[in-house]
């Protein structure tokens, strides 16, 4: 432009700060480059500052964003709708949500007209917090500024409900509510109401509002299949949990760390240990490696089907990981071993974990010395080392046995 001896405007400016932030300059350097431009007699506008806003409210700076706001209001530009917009959802990105009512109500008390996504962002902190009653009284609100609420919004309240237990039926009101009045729903309306059945522990109706999100042609996102699976998990399907994975290879839809988790432990809850290797084996492919939390699964999963010989193995497996197991790793294999009254391996990995620096909490300490108390033979000498170093750690004073010269002791230590 400049060779050409073509002057950039003000839109020119706008432009290149936008693309300046998607390709990953900082807000500094958008400023720097609005300065430059401002140099050359780019004039301020509401194009500029809405750029400049966006650029550093990804960033979290919004104390900075609201300086320039002021200093281009003194200079005769004004704020509009995208400008508050942007203000209002970095407060929420980061849970301010009463610095983004006051945005709210000051862009009112200025003439300024929300718009359908100003009523998103409040409706989206609102249903982060779990309450439904102030979201609907946002969606009130924004149907009788003429406004028309849309999928976004009902699934802010749709989420609101479901993210609370024995909420369900409200959930589901809503959803129904949406469909009654012509909004379609999205892959995420269907996702809030797939977590209500969810926390509310209704599977059942949670694998049908999947089936019915198919049926409409819609395509689950990984946070679908997280949220479903997580349901099944919860009521012990083996087979539906099986049958959902297997639709996410097909699909190829590539899980997360968390889907990673809810998988491991479902399959390893039921005993399904080969399933558990394939899991780790397909998560590994992209990079998803097991963690001290994904053994933790597999040992507490052997522990209750009463297979703690198979943990020592587990133990070396993470070694060849190099993952340092922490208390619930020991916690467990001691548990387990005590149950079947294998008191020296007991002994063996809590000298391990005392060794690596680790140690139970005070109720775990107290639980497994009432367990060796009221039901191990006391005869069994790695019992009576094992409690003795958890009374140690418990604080409780181990006393010695007296032997048979004890009265003539106290009796001498008496006259001196």
């Amino acid at each position: 432009m400049e060779t050409d001896n073509i002057h950039p405007d003000h839109m020119t400016c706008s432009i290149m700060i936008n693309i300046m932030r998607e390709l990953g300059h900082s807000a500094k350097d958008a400023w720097q480059f609005f300065e430059k431009m401002n140099r050359k007699g780019v004039t301020w506008s509401e194009e500029v500052l809405g750029a400049l806003i966006k650029s550093f409210c990804v960033e979290g700076l919004m104390r900075e964003a609201l300086i320039i706001q002021s200093e281009m209001e003194k200079k005769g530009v004004s704020s509009n709708a995208f400008v508050y917009n942007t203000l209002m959802d970095a407060y929420r990105k980061f849970n301010h949500v009463e610095a983004a009512e006051g945005l709210f109500v000051e862009m009112k008390l200025k003439g300024i007209k929300p718009t359908a996504s100003t009523f998103n962002i409040l409706m989206h902190a609102y249903s982060r917090r779990m309450q439904p009653k102030i979201v609907e009284k946002l969606l009130a609100e924004m149907q009788n500024v003429g406004l028309k609420p849309n999928a976004e919004s009902y699934t802010c309240l749709i989420s609101a409900y479901g993210k609370q237990k024995r909420m369900s039926d409200m959930a589901e009101d809503a959803f129904l509510k949406m469909k009654k009045v012509g909004v379609k729903p999205t892959s995420h309306s269907y996702t809030a109401l797939i977590h209500a059945y969810s926390v509310s522990g209704l599977n059942e109706k949670a694998c049908v509002a999947f089936e019915n999100m198919l049926r409409e042609g819609l395509k689950p996102s990984i946070e679908t299949y997280t949220t479903l699976l997580d349901a099944v998990r919860h009521a012990g399907d083996a087979e539906t949990l099986m049958n959902i994975w297997k639709l996410m290879l097909s699909e190829k839809v590539e899980g997360t760390r968390a889907t990673f988790n809810i998988l491991v432990d479902g399959f390893a809850k039921q005993g399904l240990y080969m399933e558990v290797r394939n899991v780790i084996s397909e998560f590994g492919k992209f990079g998803l490696q097991p963690t001290v939390m994904t053994y933790n699964m597999l040992m507490n999963a052997y522990a209750r089907g009463g297979q703690p010989s198979k943990m020592p193995q587990l133990l070396k497996e993470m070694a060849v990981l190099k993952l340092k197991p922490d208390s619930v790793t020991y916690s467990t294999m001691i548990f387990a071993f005590v149950r079947v009254r294998d008191f020296k391996r007991a002994l063996f990995y809590h000298k391990q974990m005392i060794k690596s620096g680790q140690m139970m909490d005070v109720s775990s300490y107290q639980s497994l010395h009432d367990f060796l108390d009221a039901k191990s033979a006391p005869k069994n000498k790695d019992r009576t080392a094992l409690l003795c170093m958890i009374e140690t750690k418990m604080g409780v004073k181990v006393r010695s046995q007296k032997d048979e010269f004890w009265k003539y002791k106290k009796r001498h230590e008496r006259k001196t």
